[in-house]
């Protein structure tokens, strides 16, 4: 059935698009698209959707989840993970590798594939392993997972630390024409710590890291790129001075992109003082100057994209001292709420916010996707900016609810989301 958005605020970034009107979608694409669209003189056939009042926006793209399938269905699997994306707007998600077994070989990849297109709620992309078992000792099959439909490779959660290996990895994804995601980190120096290093980690009598366990790395790989002239994206980039590395290296006309996390620019490591187990995450929160950086960096293009780093964990997993629970937060239901938030504060305005989820983190991939365009997909979000819902474990579609959210009134909700010219989210 074709539908019809009518009356909508549409923002699409692509087309420097900021205008009311309307969105016409049949056979699966873009028919029509902005103030000047020719509406149909017969509506009885078409779904019909308000959107006085409401965003329309080019489905939103996260480059950055963990949807646990295979080995912990438990904590979330392929289709909640793509229920929870549909429900916040996602109409593409990447999927990280972290998986047991790793996605390191042509048959995971399909797996992933084959749970997705069962599921149909969502473009599940899979990000292969840099390493085979991501242990960091061997280039794991990585063009024939390419032929298989990897977008990215990463050992996400461990950084590649050997040299040599991390120069391979880059020279072997260059050749393949796809980017190298890379979790810096220093374990030697990080040492699995649940905090940021400072005044209130020694307070809060925690363990903690410097953020120096990330940019140490970071470093070291903006040489190897500029050694191998290969893709480079640095993941949830925590600090200051990774901003300052990433924004040289651009100036350099490296080929680099980076990403931040919304809860990295929402939260700083004052609000692990209170020891809520759903505050720890990896890299960890640091200090108000490190998320001034991190949202300046968003707001001057320094930093591409901004993700959800969705990573769901049971209540048990959770329920432990802080040192011991599992890092993590859920995120694919609450970006579009925590990203207004900040727009009304004034941190960043709502077209570099709509951007940095649609036409930048498909530009940083090489996918299809981010746009309005006419004859383009039809993958479209609306969104009522002024509705306001609590965040409550009985109406989260993950099956995971650790976020310091849990339990609180949010404002900002997702009404309808459309993939490839399907209705898959509506309330």
């Amino acid at each position: 059935m074709d539908i019809l958005i009518k009356n909508g605020r549409i923002i699409d970034p692509s087309r420097n698009m900021d205008e009311k009107g309307h969105v016409l979608i049949s056979n699966g694409k873009i028919k029509e698209c902005g103030k000047e669209a020719k509406l149909p003189t017969q509506t009885s056939d078409i779904r019909v959707i308000d959107g006085e009042g409401k965003l329309v926006l080019p489905g939103l793209i996260d480059m950055h989840t963990h949807l646990r399938e295979p080995g912990e269905e438990y904590k979330e699997d392929i289709a909640s993970g793509s229920a929870a994306a549909s429900a916040g707007g996602f109409t593409t998600i990447c999927c990280m590798p972290n998986t047991n077994p790793a996605n390191d070989c042509r048959a995971v990849t399909r797996l992933i594939l084959e749970k997705a297109k069962e599921s149909g709620l969502c473009r599940v992309l899979p990000i292969g392993a840099m390493t085979k078992e991501r242990k960091g000792e061997s280039l794991a099959e990585m063009g024939e997972m390419v032929e298989s439909g990897c977008v990215a490779f990463s050992d996400d959660g461990d950084c590649v630390s050997n040299s040599g290996l991390m120069r391979r990895v880059l020279e072997y994804a260059k050749t393949f024409g796809v980017p190298a995601i890379q979790h810096c980190e220093d374990k030697k120096i990080s040492r699995d710590a649940p905090m940021h290093e400072g005044v209130l980690s020694t307070r809060a009598g925690l363990a903690s890291q410097p953020s120096v366990a990330e940019t140490s790395m970071l470093y070291r790989d903006l040489e190897l790129v500029r050694l191998t002239g290969a893709r480079y994206h640095a993941a949830h980039i925590s600090c200051a001075e990774s901003v300052e590395l990433i924004r040289r290296a651009k100036s350099q006309g490296l080929p680099v992109t980076a990403e931040v996390t919304i809860n990295h620019l929402t939260y700083t490591d004052a609000v692990c003082m209170d020891y809520d187990t759903n505050t720890k995450v990896n890299p960890p929160f640091r200090t108000k100057a490190d998320r001034a950086a991190l949202r300046d960096g968003l707001k001057d293009g320094t930093i591409d994209a901004l993700v959800t780093d969705h990573a769901p964990h049971t209540s048990i997993e959770k329920a432990l001292e802080y040192d011991y629970a599992s890092f993590g937060i859920i995120g694919l239901e609450t970006i579009v709420p925590m990203g207004l938030a900040l727009v009304e504060e004034g941190i960043i305005e709502l077209k570099r916010l709509v951007e940095a989820l649609t036409t930048a983190p498909a530009k940083v991939l090489s996918i299809d996707g981010g746009t309005l365009a006419v004859g383009a997909p039809a993958d479209v979000v609306v969104i009522d900016k002024n509705a306001k819902w609590t965040v409550d474990e009985t109406t989260l579609r993950s099956k995971s609810s650790n976020t310091p959210l849990l339990g609180k009134e949010v404002q900002g909700r997702v009404t309808a989301t459309v993939y490839n010219g399907s209705l898959v989210h509506s309330v």
